[in-house]
């Protein structure tokens, strides 16, 4: 049986009175338009009975809005998902959330498909090469925030943590709890996030006088299997006291790798890894990790890209910088009581 489709002129001619009636309530502007609450109450009631659904495209036709956003991430950023989800319901956008793996060509392919469907707008974590895709959006207008990293030549706004002075205090906890060769593990990547990171490990170590060990792992050419053994051969040197890993990601195959490997380490190095995980605060020792503000980052991203959809004229574009949280814990601990 096909399902009776009910519209704004239906159902004010059903309830006897106008359609701008109608429609003012449904767009939630009833007492805005000075209609009673007791006639608000009974359209919506009635709405509720008959199981009314708006025919999106026409609203969208008629406002100009699609009421749609889209987030394009990585995995590691489902938590932030969700903080952008919940606030942007309540604001009454739907959230399109595409995982882009850092990989130029799948990014591509979902800016392009999401810009022929006119959604709201973009929030995105680019990945490394998607720069002239991001110049597209911005000369067609359409609202976009950068965030957790950005292209340095091009004026976006853009939501990030302070990865630079975040991992400054990481180097000033381990040398102040006596560990002077300090192994950086990083991604091979001119991302500015990473980048940041790097130069703090770089700089700290000249203004501590250590020695540098900086290993690189290629994400993008090298598969799961190759980075796995390359960081097995890295860490068989033994000429190290402790290890920073730049990402989550990095730091959850170092301890998998130690644990196989090399399981003394895990008693006799310092660790300090980005990104804070539950896998972290549970495993023996508890690792030590750089924790981002996601819900700050979640409500500020909100926060541009609705008044950036709202604004009649361009918005001076916005940089905010976030502060992360250290959690010390027990395998960044002076190096004598870890021994």
């Amino acid at each position: 049986m096909k399902r009776k489709k009910h519209t704004i002129k239906s159902i004010a001619k059903e309830m006897e009175v106008s359609i701008a009636t109608i429609s003012f309530i449904l767009n939630g502007k009833g007492r805005e338009k000075g209609i009673s609450k007791r006639m608000i109450d009974k359209v919506e009631a009635y709405c509720k009975e008959i199981d009314y659904r708006p025919n999106a495209l026409a609203k969208s036709l008629r406002t100009g809005k699609s009421m749609i956003l889209v987030v394009i991430v990585e995995d590691i950023y489902s938590k932030l998902a969700r903080v952008i989800e919940e606030l942007a319901y309540k604001k009454g956008y739907q959230v399109l959330f595409c995982s882009n793996n850092n990989d130029d060509v799948k990014s591509k392919k979902l800016i392009s498909l999401f810009r022929d469907r006119k959604v709201d707008g973009f929030i995105i974590a680019p990945s490394p090469g998607i720069k002239d895709e991001i110049e597209k959006l911005q000369k067609e207008q359409f609202p976009i925030v950068l965030f957790d990293r950005y292209f340095s030549d091009l004026s976006n706004h853009k939501v990030i943590s302070d990865n630079y002075q975040a991992s400054t205090k990481v180097m000033k906890c381990l040398k102040q709890n006596a560990y002077r060769n300090i192994l950086l593990i990083t991604p091979d990547s001119e991302q500015t996030q990473i980048l940041a990171r790097i130069n703090a490990y770089k700089d700290a170590v000249r203004e501590f006088n250590l020695e540098e060990h900086i290993f690189s792992i290629n994400l993008i050419e090298e598969e799961v299997e190759a980075r796995r053994k390359n960081l097995k051969k890295r860490l068989s040197e033994d000429n190290f006291d402790a290890i920073f890993f730049t990402t989550g990601y990095l730091g959850r195959l170092g301890l998998e790798v130690m644990k196989d490997q090399f399981p003394a380490y895990l008693h006799s190095k310092g660790i300090f890894s980005y990104d804070d995980d539950i896998l972290f605060k549970l495993f023996t020792p508890s690792i030590s990790a750089v924790e981002q503000p996601i819900q700050k980052m979640g409500e500020a991203l909100l926060e541009i890209i609705l008044e950036e959809i709202d604004a009649k004229n361009p918005l001076d574009k916005k940089e905010i910088i976030l502060e992360s949280q250290l959690h010390f814990r027990e395998s960044s601990q002076e190096k004598l009581k870890l021994q």
